[in-house]
């Protein structure tokens, strides 16, 4: 614990910044040897201004000390450059935040694939849900979504992915006690209660101006990629991809209206070489192989969503009558079998669909004798045109569902080649 003072003292100092910080770290190994090192060898130190000098030379410790007996109240955790816990990921970035405090619970960063997904604080209806509807597909597939909890694009993500009941990660400009804006308060409590509020800002920093591009580079280092869903020329979400290229990660952007100030930002990205993305899969289909036990065998493992509403409700229960009176289909196949005389054989659907959400065995039902267009599923199923595009990604991903052209999808369970 002694330690962790030393980390506190030199990462809240006022004048320095979180490159400074870093490079005295480097320098001397850790902060304990910078509060313990002689006056000449600071005042030898390069590239520090007067008054850093002497910020560092007072060696003050009463706002560290009043930092740790924060944390300790409030039940915040303290993460340090030389924990085990610290991620690796975010580690390797060229300036790493010394500290991070976090409020709730942590996820491995290194073993997830985790997305940050950023954009405009001024959405537009567009914007808003292709952001809600991203962020609960790309959760409930098993990614985790990171993102900064302002209004619009982040809100609307971190909020998709606990419809989806997953946990998500929020990156703050200000200290994980401080709720900004004050009106995401019921937002800011969800994500603390089932992911993770983090900053490098100790308890109590206001939401500043000039932190938020700062905390930006937290965003995407913590991420295999970012996705940007409107973003004007000039915005926050470009200053977090400039840092996303810095560090090597992926690079995705939802298309816009061409005449919207909102998607200008975007459409030059995909102009420059972002990766195009006009729905959850393109995504998926990038970091599935690499992360298959938390995205394919996730899907396997999905419960129904949280916030069904009545008319949903009798869909699902509409489903339990697939016990009592199996759904059949013909196998179609170039190959007969020599007892079938030519005639295809019934492939018995409730069977294969027994583990599918009600969503899915839903739109499986619906599209078990033929291939049919998205709105003819909305009209058979009863459910939301939403959740049929969300759910449609996840079947297609595990490869119940195949799409043909015309927005045309169909079952494959039981095709054989």
């Amino acid at each position: 614990m002694s330690a962790l003072k030393y980390w506190l003292w030199l990462s809240s100092l006022r004048l320095l910044g979180s490159a400074k910080v870093f490079a005295l770290i480097d320098h001397f190994g850790t902060p304990e040897n910078v509060y313990f090192s002689d006056d000449d060898d600071i005042h030898k130190f390069p590239a520090l201004t007067k008054n850093e000098r002497s910020e560092l030379l007072m060696r003050d410790l009463d706002a560290a000390e009043r930092i740790m007996e924060q944390c300790e109240r409030e039940s915040l955790r303290v993460l340090t450059l030389q924990d085990a816990d610290y991620p690796e990921r975010l580690k390797n970035i060229q300036v790493p935040p010394s500290v991070l405090y976090v409020k709730g619970r942590m996820p491995v960063i290194d073993e997830e694939a985790a997305l940050a997904v950023v954009g405009s604080r001024k959405a537009t209806p567009y914007g808003l849900q292709v952001s809600a509807r991203m962020g609960y597909s790309l959760a409930r597939a098993g990614m985790l979504v990171v993102s900064g909890l302002a209004n619009g694009v982040d809100a609307q993500a971190h909020t998709g992915a606990l419809q989806a009941g997953a946990p998500t990660v929020a990156v703050l400009g200000c200290g994980v006690d401080v709720v900004y804006p004050a009106s995401n308060r019921a937002l800011y409590d969800d994500v603390a209660a089932t992911g993770a509020l983090v900053s490098e800002y100790p308890p109590g920093t206001r939401a500043l101006g000039a932190n938020f591009p700062v905390r930006n580079r937290i965003l995407s280092g913590l991420s295999l990629g970012v996705l940007v869903i409107e973003a004007p020329q000039l915005s926050g979400a470009l200053i977090t991809v400039s840092h996303a290229l810095e560090q090597g990660r992926d690079i995705f952007a939802v298309p816009g209206n061409i005449d919207s100030p909102e998607s200008a930002g975007c459409n030059r990205l995909l102009r420059e070489g972002a990766q195009l993305v006009t729905g959850p899969l393109d995504i998926l289909q990038e970091y599935a192989a690499l992360f298959p036990h938390k995205i394919v065998q996730k899907y396997e493992r999905q419960q129904s969503i949280v916030g069904y509403n009545k008319k949903a409700q009798s869909v699902e229960q509409s489903t339990a009558a697939l016990a009592a009176e199996p759904v059949m289909r013909p196998v179609v196949s170039s190959r007969q079998s020599p007892k079938s005389d030519g005639q295809p054989q019934a492939f018995d659907l409730t069977e294969a669909i027994k583990d599918f959400t009600a969503d899915g065995k839903a739109i499986m039902i619906a599209i078990a004798g033929t291939a049919r267009h998205v709105d003819e599923i909305v009209e058979i199923s009863g459910l939301p045109a939403s959740r049929i595009l969300c759910e449609l990604t996840m079947l297609e991903l595990s490869g119940a569902v195949r799409q043909l052209p015309g927005s045309r999808f169909e079952c494959t369970l039981g095709l054989e080649p």
